[in-house]
């Protein structure tokens, strides 16, 4: 990883200075590099060593932390990492066109790899990544969407970078198309876990520890598991204010809402159904080689469901 956060740093470099100071910003709050991480995991445990795997990490981030920088725009959200987000520091406009630029900076690095494969998993990545987007905003504010649209939005929006950062490890190795897919598979449920866990800690977390402020999925209108499953157990009178609170992205009721996603045990329903997402991620591993790397790769997934922040 400090290979990662050299190369990083290096294709960070403009000659605007708001490119370097707004990018520099986000790059460096923090987060846990997981796509990076899963790059890295999967080319060492099918023994590619080339210097091709720190550039490639480092795409993966870049393109995740433009994601961010336009997420956080279209959310109107204000904290990230434990930190005041780009565009509450830097306005909505420079926020979008470095997360442009770091999209664009994440191309050209592809290029430089030299392989047809990286291009097409990348390109196909981020186009699934902004349909997704699409598909969110689409739900926001809807208490009736289904389970299916849901996870729909999870795949799209969060899994499917997690699935092109695993699928990458293999595509570097020259590994087959079963063992290339069944990495794309640990990645796609990993990232689909990661995000189920998310959700959880959005209502029970706190936001000294999740870097963000606990209640913005309810105040941007994102009906997310734990409320579903709450709006399914609940009480005529408990699905009637979710479904207000849904509707109107309201927190004024916030700690009655959580309590009643506690009470109806929808918390512990979703990382339930996180768990599961884990333990196929960990199945997709049978047709690595033994070796540390699947050993770490087997252990990502369990504490991806076991964490509090």
């Amino acid at each position: 990883m400090l290979e990662v956060d050299a190369v990083i740093a290096k294709r960070l470099s403009s000659d605007v200075a708001l490119i370097n100071q707004i990018a520099g910003y986000i790059v460096h709050a923090g987060g846990k590099r997981m796509r990076p991480k899963l790059v890295l995991l999967f080319a060492n445990a099918l023994g590619y060593d080339k210097p091709g795997r720190f550039e490639l990490a480092a795409v993966v981030e870049f393109i995740h932390t433009a994601t961010l920088l336009h997420d956080d725009v279209v959310d109107e959200s204000s904290l990230r990492r434990g930190k005041k987000t780009a565009n509450a520091l830097f306005g909505n406009a420079a926020s979008v066109l470095v997360g442009d630029f770091l999209y664009s900076r994440a191309f050209q690095m592809m290029v430089s790899v030299n392989r047809m494969r990286v291009l097409d998993v990348l390109a196909e990545a981020t186009n699934v990544i902004a349909e997704g987007e699409v598909l969110q905003l689409m739900n926001m504010h809807d208490p009736d969407i289904t389970v299916e649209s849901y996870l729909r939005v999870i795949r799209y929006k969060t899994a499917k970078l997690f699935e092109a950062s695993a699928r990458l490890g293999a595509v570097l190795a020259e590994a087959g198309p079963e063992v290339e897919e069944a990495c794309a598979g640990y990645g796609r449920a990993l990232g689909t876990a990661f995000q189920l866990i998310d959700d959880v800690l959005d209502y029970e977390g706190d936001s000294a520890a999740l870097g963000k402020n606990v209640g913005d999925d309810l105040r941007e209108g994102k009906t997310t598991l734990p409320l579903l499953i709450a709006m399914e157990r609940g009480t005529p009178e408990q699905k009637a204010l979710l479904r207000h609170a849904i509707e109107h992205g309201e927190l004024e009721k916030l700690s009655e809402i959580v309590e009643i996603v506690r009470a109806t045990g929808a918390l512990e329903a979703t990382r339930e159904a996180a768990r599961a997402e884990a333990n196929l991620a960990k199945d997709c591993l049978k047709l690595l080689p033994a070796n540390q790397w699947r050993e770490s790769l087997l252990e990502f997934a369990a504490q991806s469901v076991e964490r509090s922040f």
